[in-house]
């Protein structure tokens, strides 16, 4: 096998995978193509890397291969959806599809999930709302990662990433997705599987000392963007995804690297329709503008243009694409490693890219 990976094949061999685990074939293909889009999008901290982390969970039990959410609330604007420890991703996915249908009939809508599971990138689904014409909102709560503003030992507050999408006319989609550290956990983990040193003010080390190390990174605390304000962010997500939804908050959630622990994430989902405000067509013609008013300033030095959110991670599906996937070694160790645990080493085998001539 070459260092260039066939999205297509990386997806088909991640399918089989959760499918091994008791997932079914449409939910699998559902996992499998949430982390081959990060992947592509050039967000490898929430790509394959995180494959085994979702199979040790199903491995475990603490994650149910088979996901039943059950409705306890269902408006025509606001459901409360209780996912009974489900795939996270499958249950975001429905979520998200929910929320624009009942935007799509009144205008607005909002979906709280509880008792569910990591999910990777919420920007892939806030863009299923920018594909239907509307605009998303969504919030995540996570494991513990930061101190309050002001302590440094216990963690109690996650990234509680969030992300906001909108229809970029002919364009692709406006999409962003922050945590509310300085740097998502996986970027650490990423830096472990490349043998790379982490910069200086992304960590602590367990006693309160920076480190450079992914490694003591990861046994520390995460420092908030922006100072107190990345703090006071990550507080205010976790009381959408975590109580008001009526799941876990704080330290009562559990990450995807903690296999024997039940997570206890909570989704908060927000969709609004476009054409409940103006036609699609004005939205359209608007926000071209808003975007070639974006890019007319000069470019500074060191930069290569100026680019709105979302825009290099269309380019980078673009070029993925067409040249393959090239992924940390360590992230290749571990899925020859699962491969051969699963006996689909045929697949991990078939998985070059072959680039087709023009």
């Amino acid at each position: 096998m070459n260092n260039l990976l066939d999205p297509e094949k990386l997806k088909i061999f991640a399918s089989a995978v959760y499918q091994q685990a008791g997932v079914p074939l449409t939910d699998a293909n559902i996992i499998a193509d949430t982390l081959i889009q990060a992947d592509l999008w050039g967000h490898q901290s929430h790509g394959v890397l995180r494959l085994s982390w979702y199979l040790e969970r199903l491995r475990s039990g603490v994650m149910t291969p088979v996901t039943e959410p059950e409705h306890l609330v269902d408006t025509p604007c606001v459901s409360v959806v209780d996912g009974h420890d489900g795939v996270g991703q499958v249950l975001a996915a429905r979520g998200m599809q929910e929320a624009i249908v009942k935007a799509k009939r009144n205008g607005t809508a909002t979906v709280a999930i509880r008792n569910s599971n990591h999910f990777g990138t919420v920007m892939y689904y806030t863009r299923m709302a920018a594909e239907a014409g509307c605009v998303a909102f969504m919030t995540c709560n996570g494991g513990p990662a930061m101190s309050p503003w002001g302590g440094y030992r216990d963690k109690i507050v996650g990234t509680n990433p969030w992300s906001l999408a909108a229809p970029a006319g002919n364009a692709a989609p406006l999409l962003l997705d922050i945590a509310n550290t300085g740097v998502a956990r996986g970027k650490i983990y990423l830096a472990r599987n490349r043998s790379e040193q982490i910069p200086e003010g992304w960590a602590l080390n367990a006693v309160g000392e920076s480190t450079t190390d992914p490694r003591e990174a990861i046994n520390g605390i995460i420092l908030p963007m922006a100072g107190h304000k990345g703090y006071a962010i990550g507080v205010m997500m976790d009381i959408l995804a975590g109580v008001l939804s009526g799941s876990q908050f704080l330290s009562a959630v559990n990450g995807p690297y903690h296999y024997d622990k039940k997570s206890g994430v909570g989704h908060f989902i927000s969709v609004y329709n476009i054409e409940s405000f103006m036609p699609l067509e004005e939205y359209n013609s608007r926000i071209e503008e808003f975007l070639y008013q974006l890019k007319l300033p000069p470019v500074a030095a060191g930069h290569e243009g100026i680019f709105y959110p979302g825009e290099l991670e269309a380019r980078n599906d673009n070029h993925n694409r067409e040249y393959g996937l090239s992924l940390a070694s360590g992230t290749l160790q571990d899925l020859a490693r699962i491969a051969a645990e699963c006996s689909l080493e045929h697949l991990m085998s078939d998985m070059s890219f072959t680039q087709t001539a023009n």
